[in-house]
């Protein structure tokens, strides 16, 4: 397809708004240009606000969650987030060494560990560890790094080197978005990039959110459905979600 460039970005935002999320290769090879050139088109479209610009290519600006800061998060959802955290615990046995990502819903599920007499949890939340002061059973390990005060998250090199020196059981994700074209998905790129280590150094992937974050995008990319082992919602998932999740082979546990 041979045009010229305010035609092709033209293309771009319909093909985005059209299919979700497009990928520089893939336009690239459309348009018969070079993936510089998609990359400087998207820049461009990203600073007019027409998509937003993710790793690898872009996504449709009205599919995109706004980031709320961990205060606005506490009270949104929040019997469904306890619900969800009260069925997450129960994932967890004694002597597990299991990751808690950082999160309002994972600070609920932290919040249900007290009772334990010898578990080990290693998280990247402030707000997780603060839950766990009081729990006598349960060694904290924090990830250390750069803390990035809207989520009162730890991120970057220093806390991606701590998490290799381990190996975990299990690891439980908070969510900031999840569809079709960009799977488990959050917002902030480094904790997008400390997300995909976790799921690497544990055995299992157990992603927890609320069904509002379904057919949203967050941006960065964290892994595909197939790459997580179990989902727990309420039951306001879309019932197409549920069958592909499904089939991608994911345990998806729905509380009422």
């Amino acid at each position: 397809m041979t045009t010229n460039t305010i035609e092709r970005r033209h293309d771009i935002v319909q093909k985005t708004i059209d299919a979700g999320r497009v990928m520089v290769p893939e336009l690239a090879k459309t348009y018969g240009v070079s993936t510089v050139t998609i990359r400087g088109d998207l820049n461009y479209l990203h600073q007019k606000g027409l998509l937003v610009r993710t790793r690898g290519g872009a996504v449709a600006s009205n599919r995109v969650s706004p980031e709320l800061s961990v205060r606005e998060k506490v009270t949104e959802h929040l019997d469904i987030k306890r619900h969800l955290a009260a069925t997450a615990a129960k994932e967890i046995q004694e002597q597990d060494t299991i990751i808690l990502d950082s999160g309002t819903t994972t600070a609920e599920i932290a919040s249900q560990l007290h009772d334990f007499r010898r578990l080990v949890v290693m998280t990247n939340g402030l707000n997780v560890a603060q839950q766990l002061v009081d729990a006598d059973g349960v060694e904290v390990l924090m990830t250390g790094g750069t803390l990035r005060k809207k989520s009162l998250s730890f991120y970057g090199r220093a806390a991606e080197d701590t998490l290799q020196c381990y190996h975990f059981d299990k690891v439980f994700l908070g969510v900031d978005g999840i569809d079709f074209q960009g799977g488990i998905t959050t917002h902030f790129e480094h904790e997008a990039n400390l997300n995909r280590l976790m799921c690497k150094v544990a055995r299992r992937v157990i992603a927890v959110t609320d069904s509002s974050k379904f057919k949203r995008s967050g941006v960065h990319k964290i892994c595909e459905f197939s790459d997580i082992d179990t989902l727990i919602t309420d039951s306001g998932i879309p019932e197409a979600f549920h069958e592909v999740l499904s089939e991608a082979g994911v345990r998806v546990i729905i509380v009422d």
